[in-house]
């Protein structure tokens, strides 16, 4: 085997069935947690797929996370901030900064169950470079030997897996400002072109690194992001599809997302409002952070954050078209959870004590009825014996479901859980909502003959 790019074919060698966990875990949550949680500083501009002019999204980069790139922007109000309230110093005095006095990965954990998720995906090495592990080839420059003194992804996985939820990791094998010093982004062809690193020793540099991550922590995800070095994507040595076999072989319920460039994916992704199309796959994932941001960012407040009620409809909408939901927290330096995501995180949790039963191997709904009347928001999910309506609106607002009688038991309508009720009436159910309900109310329909 040379190490020229695989060809398509070779690629589809590595197809294979969903495994069944993966399709019964509609959520779960990402950690985005690093140097760049130091500064904790981003221009809150708006969600990522809004803003379409790359100079604006790149200058004003609402992603904490991107720091170390916005404020290498000439003219960047971040390089500004940056200038001011740092005296400009060296990204890489954040690392010794970072101290996670605080973390509690059992705690973080516990949160996570309480509002439902399935899965965990904390990052491993972001943008910047720095590995939150004893990464092969990092040197000093990780967290074991500077900064917080610990394996983080070993503390994070080990609580993960104890408490029974699957264990993703997620890895930027696509960009590394450190290992390659190219120009800072200022488009998005940039970061998926003309200044990504392609060549074979990064090649090698990352794929000894995710093949640690598997050897060392075993996980469910492989979560890469933005692409992979061009010089990687074959079969060869330090080759990418050598790197998928060996994922498989260590867990062959494994599965790994699609930014990996034209190679090879069990499930494709988009981000915010970004690459809606990915949503049309058979089988997608829908990430974004609780604000506008992954990492913290303490310029966000409640008025750039989602709340518990409003993350249970984002959910039930990402459901109902057939996704999964992948929700980040972006933990302060410390290691403390901020209140404006545990709030939220909460309120969901106090919502998933009902629903998550209805989400859990539900289908879309072929054919659903109209999805919103007047002021109401309706969703729909299949679930073989029975379908659910979830149902949302402004205050006490009620809405009408209409369903054919013949297929549907519509006098066995029923409410699972608090914040509604619900009344049959011919070939209609009357929902009523309570103004205060956890989230959207869940309406449960027999089909004709069956019995839920």
């Amino acid at each position: 085997m040379t190490d020229a790019m695989a060809s398509p074919d070779e690629w589809k060698k590595l197809s294979r069935p969903m495994p069944e966990w993966f399709q019964n875990a509609p959520f779960g949550i990402f950690i985005h947690w690093g140097a760049y949680s130091v500064p904790a500083w981003a221009e809150p501009i708006g969600a990522l797929g809004t803003i379409e002019d790359d100079k604006e999204w790149f200058t004003h980069n609402p992603y904490a996370e991107w720091y170390y790139n916005t404020i290498r922007i000439d003219g960047s109000p971040a390089q500004q901030h940056h200038k001011e309230t740092f005296d400009g110093e060296d990204y890489d005095a954040f690392l010794d900064q970072w101290k996670a006095e605080q973390f509690d990965p059992a705690e973080w954990v516990e949160l996570f169950r309480f509002a439902g998720a399935d899965y965990v995906v904390p990052t491993t090495k972001h943008h910047d470079g720095i590995a939150l592990w004893d990464a092969p080839g990092t040197g000093e420059r990780n967290t074991v030997h500077r900064g917080p003194r610990k394996d983080l992804i070993g503390e994070i996985a080990k609580a993960v897996t104890d408490r029974g939820l699957k264990l993703g990791l997620y890895y930027s094998g696509g960009l590394d400002w450190h290992v390659r010093h190219l120009p800072p982004h200022i488009t998005s062809e940039s970061v998926h072109g003309s200044s990504r690193p392609k060549d074979a020793e990064y090649a090698a540099y990352a794929y000894e690194h995710v093949v640690d991550l598997v050897d060392k922590y075993r996980p469910h995800v492989l979560w890469n992001d933005i692409e992979w070095p061009d010089a990687g994507k074959h079969f060869g040595e330090h080759g990418l599809g050598k790197l998928f076999e060996h994922f498989y072989s260590v867990n062959p319920e494994g599965v790994v997302n699609d930014r990996w460039g034209e190679t090879h994916k069990d499930y494709a992704t988009s981000e915010y409002e970004h690459s809606v199309q990915s949503e049309s796959e058979a089988e997608w994932e829908n990430c974004r952070g609780i604000g506008f941001s992954f990492g913290f960012n303490q310029v966000e407040g409640p008025e750039q954050s989602l709340t518990g009620p409003q993350l249970a409809r984002h959910l039930a909408d990402v459901v109902s078209r057939g996704g999964h939901f992948l929700l980040n927290v972006g933990p302060r330096a410390d290691g403390t959870i901020p209140e404006i995501q545990r709030q939220a995180l909460t309120g969901l949790g106090r919502w998933m004590a009902t629903a998550k039963q209805y989400l859990v191997g539900a289908a879309p709904l072929a054919g659903a009825p109209a999805s919103s009347q007047d002021d109401s928001w309706i969703r729909w999910v299949d679930r073989g014996t029975e379908v659910v309506a979830f149902v949302d609106g402004s205050g006490d607002a009620s809405a009408v479901l209409e369903l054919n009688p013949n297929e549907f038991a519509l006098d066995q309508a029923s409410v699972a859980g608090p914040g509604g009720t619900v009344k049959s009436a011919g070939r209609t159910v009357q929902v009523t909502l309570s103004p205060d309900r956890l989230g959207p109310v869940l309406v449960r329909i027999p089909r004709a003959g069956q019995h839920p």
